[in-house]
């Protein structure tokens, strides 16, 4: 196998260029790799599937494209796109895994989340978070018409940037103990998330477990994807 990784891209019609960027990235990566993994925060905001957006169609097609004959590809919600769902996955032609998952690629144990709900100092957030991913908001949400869905979305996004722009590094950050918790659970190799916006590649030692913990880049001025090929880990970085 060899598998690519890749989250908060963060599409939009405000960033032209991200969309394209990730158009790039995907007639690049058809060919290169063997899986995808899209582990959330794929768009700015995704106000249900049957938004009929430009922006939306042009994502759908693409993705339909590089999955037909090509790589299988998965995704797993984040904070911005926790609406996505079984309708844009047969669109598209990928599969919605749950937060988190756990894959054996090469001989390795890995799991792979958002990473959002790692962090537990952000009390705010994960308050916030609960509540939007409950059944009964869902449903209330998406009942609604379109524009005011847009609406909603819009002002939840603002209240949201304004917020975390107030709050420390350290609170918006996982939380190490939070993490040290998970990782004693699921043991895995190699642990890959996003929602941070922080990529590195940290070594943890937990008594006897040695594990790898990657963070994947946002998207921006450059991009940021994971290749796993037999047990070599390549986070890469490029210009957009």
């Amino acid at each position: 196998m060899k598998p690519r990784f890749i989250s908060d891209i963060h599409l939009s019609d405000k960033h032209p260029e991200l969309t394209q960027a990730f158009f790039t990235f995907l007639n690049e990566s058809k060919e290169a790799c063997t899986h995808l993994y899209i582990l959330g925060d794929l768009f700015e905001a995704w106000i249900g599937d049957d938004d009929t957006t430009p922006l939306a169609q042009e994502v759908k097609n693409a993705l339909r494209t590089f999955t037909d004959n090509g790589p299988a590809t998965f995704f797993i919600h984040g904070n911005r796109d926790f609406l996505i769902g079984e309708a844009f996955a047969k669109e598209t032609g990928i599969t919605i895994l749950p937060d988190p998952y756990t894959l054996n690629i090469n001989d390795q144990k890995i799991v792979i989340s958002h990473g959002d709900f790692l962090c537990t100092d952000d009390v705010d957030y994960i308050t916030f978070r609960n509540q939007v991913r409950s059944d009964e908001w869902q449903s209330d949400f998406l009942n609604k018409p379109i524009a005011e869905r847009e609406e909603i979305a819009a002002s939840m996004r603002d209240a949201s940037q304004e917020a975390t722009a107030e709050k420390s590094n350290a609170i918006t950050d996982v939380n190490p103990a939070a993490v040290h918790d998970f990782l004693h659970k699921h043991t895995p190799d190699l642990f890959i998330h996003g929602h941070t916006h922080r990529p590195n590649i940290h070594n943890i030692e937990l008594e006897n477990i040695a594990v790898k913990r990657i963070v994947l880049g946002d998207w921006g001025k450059t991009g940021w994807y994971l290749a796993l090929n037999s047990k070599n880990i390549d986070l890469q970085e490029f210009n957009i």
